[in-house]
């Protein structure tokens, strides 16, 4: 399971509770972030990312079979690529809100960055707050519920993140670079295994216009689009994720049985 942008491999806690205990779960830092070591910015660019994840499972020897690869947001375009660049490692994949697509419908986050691109200002990066204002604005962005959040707890989510801000500006640059932003679309056609696409309706961050791009891309995949729900899916809508999630393994075990009954 592959986090998002400048979180870690915690945020798929709500998640993991709702599924069965007795799967083999594993939830990476991705590079840079949380407990991982920070290295060069090659290494946050969409392929320093790929490379680096396949060198971890390599080296712990996840793929000795086949495993199925979630990835959200960031992490969506990470495990996207994945799944093209390694078809062998992989069994399944299901893609959260994930960057690296052409959206038909830019979104108010893309919107914001062409304004950046332009201005060059990357000291107000929306995802990257430093104030409890900013995080407070951060926090409406990435999701459709409201949350009312004492002040006392957005300072203390800013004072946790604001040491590591320097890192986030610099990966920032790197995913949305040249090289990086589109990777998912370059590399979708290449995709092998089953495909399930989770979206929020309301993602202000990566548009739900992109789930049509991998419905096109890819005619097989299972794509559920998700009412009142916006880009932190595993954190607004853990349950259902969770379940969707279960839905799709079960239904892809039961074709690699023989049965191609299709669950409810």
């Amino acid at each position: 399971m592959l986090h998002g942008f400048s979180t870690h491999k915690d945020m798929w806690l709500s998640v993991a509770k709702f599924l069965p205990k007795h799967l083999h779960l594993v939830c990476v830092d991705m590079p840079g972030h949380e407990g991982t070591s920070r290295t060069n910015a090659a290494d946050y660019s969409i392929d320093g990312q790929v490379t680096r994840i396949h060198q971890f499972v390599d080296n712990i020897r996840l793929n000795k079979k086949p495993f199925h690869l979630v990835g959200t947001s960031m992490g969506g375009n990470v495990a996207g690529v994945y799944a093209a660049r390694y078809p062998s490692d992989v069994s399944g994949l299901t893609l959260i809100c994930p960057a690296g697509l052409k959206q038909p419908h830019e979104s108010k986050f893309v919107k914001h960055l062409r304004v950046l691109e332009r201005t060059q200002n990357i000291q107000s990066i929306p995802l990257i707050p430093s104030t409890s204002e900013e995080m407070d604005q951060m926090i409406k962005l990435v999701s459709h519920v409201r949350y009312k959040i004492p002040q006392q707890i957005l300072q203390g989510l800013v004072d946790v993140r604001v040491p590591h801000n320097d890192f986030y500006r610099e990966a920032f640059m790197e995913i949305v670079g040249e090289e990086s932003r589109y990777s998912l679309h370059d590399n979708m056609h290449l995709i092998t295994a089953p495909v399930q696409v989770i979206w929020g309706k309301h993602d202000q961050v990566m548009d739900v216009s992109g789930a049509s791009v991998l419905a096109d891309a890819l005619p097989d995949c299972q794509v559920d689009l998700l009412d009142n729900c916006g880009h932190s899916v595993p954190v607004e809508r853990p349950r259902k994720a969770a379940m969707l999630i279960m839905d799709f393994l079960i239904a892809q075990q039961n074709v690699g049985n023989g049965n191609s009954k299709k669950l409810s």
